[in-house]
């Protein structure tokens, strides 16, 4: 259903994969990945939401690496760049948000495990996008990644 898709990221280039539903329009929705990558797992979430009537886009915040062991997993998401990772979030946002498909003004955002504390964290770098923030077990595990909470405008259901 969805496809792997190209956009920039603040002066570089990232990827992530995007399911646009069969209407070929719909409300926005950033899908952040679990401490595994982008897996089979985030993609089919993508494919879920796009049926159900999203535009959803997970981008590939490890730029293509995965795993399924968990050590190997706990290493990658403790090593990733939080910057590059706030950048590359930061541009799937601005490509919903200028996509043809994209009919709302705001988006949302959603994300699992690591992701979800991403999601806690990508709303309140860019309050201006999100309508509507899902973390699902949002864990803030790096020290210095502790959002501005008082940027956070969007309501939250975790």
């Amino acid at each position: 259903m969805g496809e792997m898709v190209e956009f920039p990221s603040n002066g570089h280039g990232a990827s992530g994969y995007l399911a646009v539903p069969e209407s070929g329009t719909g409300p926005g929705l950033v899908v952040i990945q679990e401490w595994w990558g982008l897996v089979p797992h985030i993609t089919d979430v993508c494919d879920r939401f796009a049926a159900e009537g999203f535009v959803a886009l997970a981008p590939d915040l490890y730029q293509g690496v995965s795993t399924t062991e968990p050590d190997e997993a706990g290493k990658l998401m403790m090593a990733m760049n939080l910057e590059r990772a706030g950048q590359d979030l930061s541009g799937a946002v601005d490509l919903l948000l200028g996509h043809d498909a994209v009919t709302s003004r705001q988006i949302g955002v959603t994300g699992f495990c690591m992701g979800g504390g991403l999601t806690l964290v990508a709303a309140c770098q860019r309050p201006d996008a999100f309508g509507a923030v899902v973390p699902w077990y949002g864990l803030i595990p790096w020290p210095d990644a502790e959002p501005d909470w008082s940027a956070l405008a969007a309501p939250v259901l975790g």
